[in-house]
C-alpha cells in the first residue's frame, strides 16, 4: 500500500449576508482543504480555523504540511491524527482526522457513519442563525427563514434582549440563544428572566470560558439550561462543566476531528450532559463530517454550509429544515462541477 499523497488547497466561502457576533463581523471565511490520495482513492477533509483560538488559514495550512509530511502507509486512521497534531491548531487535526476517516471508508466502500459504528436515522432540525443584526435585517431572514423549526440568535452585544423580542413577536419557531461569551454577571441576570418568558429553549456560552465559577452560580439560579462552547474542547474538559452546563456544544473543528469527537459524545454521556452538534461557516464538506456522528446526539446545529454562496462540495440531503446523514461511499460529498451553481 502506497503513502497517502497529500493536496493543500485554500477556499474562500463567501457567506450571504455578514454574520455578525459579539467579536466581530465577516462577510468571507478562509478555509484550508486536504486531499490524501491513496492507491486510486481519494479521502477529503476541511480545516475551519478559529479566530478566537489565534488560528488562520495560514496557520492550518502549516500545520498540515508538517502533520502530513509524517504520514505513513499504514498508520491508525483513529489515532494518527492526534498522535500527529500540533498545538493550537485543532482545525488542520480535524482535517486529516476527516481525511483519513474519509479515506478509509471509501477504500471499503461503505460511509463514515458505518465506518465509526452510527446507525443512519432520521435527524432533529438544524437551526438557523440570525447573527447580531439590526432588527430590520434579522425579521428579514425570519421571513426568509422557510422551513426551518429553530431559530439561533446571536447575543452577546447592547441591544441583543430587544433582538430576542422582536424575533420572538415576528414567530411561534423554537428561540435559542447564544452569547458567545458576551456577557458580564449583571447583564446575564438581567436577560436570563425575560429570555426565559419569551420562551428561550436554552442559553449557549453566556460568560466567558475562563469564568467557571462564575458560571456555576449563575447556572443555580437560572431558569434556562446552559450549554458550553467556548468551555469544552476536549473529552478531558467534560467533568469539571458539571453544575455548571448542563449541555456541550461539539464542534469538529474545535476538538480535532471526529475521533475527538466520538470520546467527547461518550465522556458527556458518561456525566449526563446532553450534546449540541455545532460547526463554523464551514463547506459541505465540513458539516458532513460533522453529520457522519449527528445521530448520536440531542440537538443540531448545522447550518454553515446553507450561510454560504459559494459551497464547492454537494451531496448533503436537505429538505423540510433538517439535514440528513449523506449516502454513499465516505463523507457522501463530493466536489461541485466547476461553474456549478451552489
Amino acid at each position: 500500500m502506497a503513502e497517502p499523497t497529500p493536496t493543500l488547497r485554500d477556499i474562500v466561502l463567501e457567506l450571504r449576508t455578514p454574520f455578525r457576533l459579539s467579536r466581530g463581523s465577516s462577510e468571507t471565511r478562509q478555509n484550508v482543504v486536504l486531499e490524501l490520495a491513496q492507491d486510486g482513492v481519494v479521502g477529503r477533509g476541511e480545516a475551519a480555523p478559529i479566530r478566537r483560538y489565534h488560528e488562520s488559514a495560514a496557520s492550518a495550512r502549516q500545520a498540515l504540511e508538517q502533520m502530513t509530511a509524517r504520514l505513513d502507509a499504514g498508520g491508525d486512521w483513529t489515532s494518527t491524527a492526534a498522535r500527529l497534531a500540533l498545538p493550537g491548531e485543532r482545525a488542520a487535526q480535524a482535517a486529516l482526522d476527516v481525511a483519513l476517516h474519509d479515506l478509509a471508508a471509501r477504500r471499503r466502500g461503505i460511509g463514515v457513519h458505518e465506518l465509526v459504528g452510527v446507525a443512519r436515522r432520521p435527524l432533529p432540525p438544524t437551526s438557523w442563525t440570525i447573527g447580531l443584526d439590526p432588527i430590520p435585517e434579522a425579521l428579514a431572514k425570519v421571513a426568509a427563514a422557510g422551513d426551518f423549526e429553530v431559530l439561533k440568535i446571536k447575543m452577546g452585544a447592547p441591544g441583543d434582549l430587544e433582538l430576542v423580542r422582536a424575533v420572538r413577536d415576528a414567530t411561534s419557531r423554537t428561540l435559542r440563544v447564544d452569547a458567545n461569551e458576551g456577557w458580564s454577571i449583571a447583564d446575564a441576570e438581567a436577560r436570563l428572566p425575560e429570555l426565559a418568558r419569551l420562551g428561550v429553549e436554552f442559553v449557549e456560552q453566556p460568560l466567558r470560558a475562563e469564568c467557571l465559577k462564575e458560571t456555576r452560580a449563575l447556572r443555580a439560579g437560572s431558569p434556562l439550561p446552559f450549554v458550553a462552547d467556548e468551555s469544552v474542547h476536549t473529552a478531558a474538559d467534560v467533568p469539571r462543566l458539571v453544575g455548571a452546563f448542563d449541555a456541550v456544544n461539539i464542534k469538529l473543528a474545535k476538538c480535532g476531528g471526529i475521533s475527538g469527537a466520538l470520546a467527547l459524545v461518550a465522556a458527556a454521556r458518561d456525566h449526563g450532559l446532553k450534546i449540541l452538534l455545532g460547526c463554523m461557516i464551514e463547506s459541505s464538506l465540513g458539516i458532513a463530517a460533522a453529520l457522519a456522528i449527528a445521530p448520536l446526539v440531542d440537538w443540531i446545529d448545522l447550518d454553515g454550509h446553507l450561510l454560504i454562496s459559494n459551497d464547492p462540495f454537494t451531496g448533503i440531503p436537505f429538505a423540510n429544515g433538517r439535514l440528513e446523514v449523506p449516502p454513499g461511499p465516505g463523507l457522501g460529498v463530493e466536489p461541485r462541477p466547476s461553474g456549478a451553481a451552489a
